[in-house]
């Protein structure tokens, strides 16, 4: 039984994941957008990190020439660290031997310049440089580890014992940060979550207690404030309130998902389950008080955090695509410890409306943030300049803070394993795409699954049996939006599935089918009336994606602010199309009057589009949330 070639690889739980060795995207939406990443996106971001200096930072550190020419932000190494870990996922997905050959030239001019006790960092530690851990606040020294580690893991599980020595760099960089940072040590946090999930990580690859004892204690001190208080509170830091102790996410969106999924690691090894409760309870409130529609997370610009329960504004959504990641990361080691379907609806809610929106088509440009209404209809960024933020209406080829594009890239890269899991009694299908899925039970018993569908354009799931043996049980996620979906084996009487998990138990026979029918016709949904910025307005969904309107499709609009949805939507053509009113106001002196502004109206009926696919036509406005006439 193998589970190598998996980002998270629990010692216990509900259900085990499955890699990219048993699970494999055929096609479709993601196998699609996994072709892009491979052809387009991998190759882009290192021109970038190479044009940006970031790759030659390394360079200079191994010639001992920094500070002088040293370019990027302090946190720039992550990002070659993530280029590393999707590369490795890449390489296990589809074996191309041009980004084998990436990942060895960027490895090995990684590992010249690590010093000689381990220390690996382009920003601190040299003559005119910030000493080592002196702004464990803002230096990012540990974070960016973390995100060196999880290249590390996903490299040699992917390619066990591989020679390009990576995970021995990972490794000797970790014995540093347990000398330096254990009981005795300094005993402190980074200002950024990050080191937790990749200590947790890479103790499961190499057995390393030492590892694991670490990211337990950089857990337990979360939240006792050895970190300096700023402007935004230690809350920012999430170093307000102990792990245990809190209720929900809050502060900055992104260190506060990587935060709880390391957390999650670090209880579901330990069996603690005093943790794992406390980590359930902050995934509940979190999801049912601060978090978009789109399943984004994030609401401040200013200081990328969270807001206060049902502070939602669409117009001023944050919602930075590396939060909707984090968010996955959390939710699916929760599914993993758990089993519950809960689960896997936000990792899919999230990976169709965040995630795929971030690239555009050509991947390329990427959005930053996410916002859920475009008032301005800005022009595009300079495809050979670098973004200092995505602040337009258009995505960005590269940001002065770049953790998104490399982020969706080992994302895409690493999606299969999101897919399916299977416990001692059979398969569980998370994620609908096409996919071959092939493993082994823990009792020996081989199960190989084909499957076919054409979702989210469609609701039918068709799953072949390749191969089995004895009684087992298929399970099928219905997602909690799909009420009224179906099930069916050919020749034998269709059922009713309610959302939640379908189980098949038989001893299935090679060629049986297992049918899946969700519906797909589009539904309008309200917002909870404590989510004031969007009161009388509704959205609208078809199958796990949510729609937008979009002023390219409204002749002569160019202010989506001036609609309202005049009737329900309704599917036609293979679009799904509302009637709104459109209303053209006047020019005045003062916005405020006695009486109702002056307007003329008219009603016409509009196309809707997947919110993921927004801007992909020129500058546009945009609104998610439809004032209701």
């Amino acid at each position: 039984m193998s589970i190598r070639s998996v980002p998270v690889a629990p010692s216990r739980g509900e259900l085990r994941p499955l890699g990219l060795d048993e699970v494999r995207i055929t096609g479709g939406f993601w196998g699609e957008r996994q072709q892009t990443n491979t052809a387009a996106t991998l190759p882009h971001i290192e021109a970038k990190l190479e044009s940006e200096g970031w790759l030659p930072n390394f360079d200079r550190a191994a010639e001992g020439t920094l500070p002088e020419g040293r370019r990027g932000r302090e946190f720039a190494d992550s990002e070659v660290y993530k280029f590393l870990e999707a590369l490795a996922w890449e390489i296990g997905r589809s074996d191309d031997p041009a980004h084998e050959a990436r990942l060895r030239r960027t490895v090995a001019r990684v590992a010249a310049a690590q010093e000689a006790d381990g220390y690996l960092n382009t920003a601190f530690g040299r003559p005119g440089q910030p000493p080592r851990w002196s702004d464990l606040e803002w230096g990012h020294e540990l974070y960016c580890l973390g995100h060196l580690f999880q290249a590390a893991v996903a490299r040699e599980r992917t390619r066990p014992g591989a020679d390009d020595g990576l995970l021995t760099v990972a490794r000797r960089a970790a014995d540093l940060v347990c000398t330096v940072f254990d009981d005795g040590g300094i005993e402190s946090v980074c200002g950024h979550a990050e080191i937790e999930v990749g200590l947790a990580e890479l103790a499961r690859v190499t057995g390393s207690e030492h590892y694991a004892r670490m990211a337990r204690l950089f857990v337990a001190r979360r939240g006792t404030q050895t970190l300096r208080d700023i402007e935004w509170g230690r809350s920012y830091f999430q170093d307000d309130i102990p792990v245990r102790e809190a209720d929900v996410l809050r502060g900055h969106a992104v260190r506060a998902n990587y935060l709880a999924a390391g957390a999650v690691d670090v209880a579901v090894e330990d069996a603690d389950d005093g943790l794992l409760a406390a980590l359930r309870r902050q995934w509940r409130r979190t999801v049912a008080t601060r978090t978009y529609v789109t399943g984004g997370q994030g609401s401040h610009h200013q200081d990328e955090a969270f807001g206060d329960d049902f502070e939602l504004p669409p117009d001023r959504a944050y919602s930075e695509t590396c939060a909707g990641i984090g968010s996955i990361m959390f939710a699916w080691r929760l599914l993993l410890a758990d089993g519950g379907e809960q689960y896997a609806d936000l990792i899919e809610r999230t990976l169709y409306n965040v995630v795929a929106t971030s690239p555009s088509r050509d991947g390329r440009a990427f959005y930053y943030a996410n916002t859920l209404h475009q008032r301005v209809a800005r022009q595009p960024a300079d495809p050979e300049a670098t973004s200092p933020r995505a602040s337009a209406s258009l995505r960005a080829p590269w940001f002065d803070v770049s953790c998104c594009p490399t982020n969706v890239a080992r994302t895409m890269a690493s999606l299969a394993a999101y897919v399916a899991t299977a416990d001692a009694d059979g398969v569980q299908v998370h994620q609908y795409a096409p996919a071959e899925i092939d493993t082994t039970l823990a009792d020996g018993r081989r199960i190989a699954l084909r499957v076919e569908t054409a979702y989210p354009a469609e609701g039918r799931v068709r799953v072949e049996v390749i191969a089995s043996e004895g009684a087992w049980t298929l399970g099928l996620r219905v997602p909690a939006w799909a009420d009224g979906a179906r099930w069916r084996v050919p020749g034998e009487e269709t059922q009713a599935a309610a959302p939640g998990l379908v189980s098949v138990h038989r001893s299935f026979r090679v060629g049986d089918v297992i049918e899946l029918d969700l519906p797909m016709h589009p539904r309008v949904v309200h917002a909870d009336p404590r989510i004031d910025a969007v009161r009388g307005c509704i959205a609208v969904e078809r199958g796990p994606e949510v729609l937008a309107l979009e002023s390219t499709d409204i002749d002569g609009l160019d202010d989506v602010g001036l609609v309202t949805v005049a009737g329900d939507p309704v599917d036609r053509d293979g679009r799904v199309w509302v009637d709104v009113r459109t209303r053209g106001a006047a020019d005045a002196p003062w916005p405020y009057g006695r009486s109702a502004p002056r307007t003329t109206e008219a009603v016409t009926p509009a196309a809707l589009i997947p919110y993921h696919e927004w801007a992909e036509r020129g500058p546009s406005t945009m609104r998610v949330w439809l004032p209701v006439s």
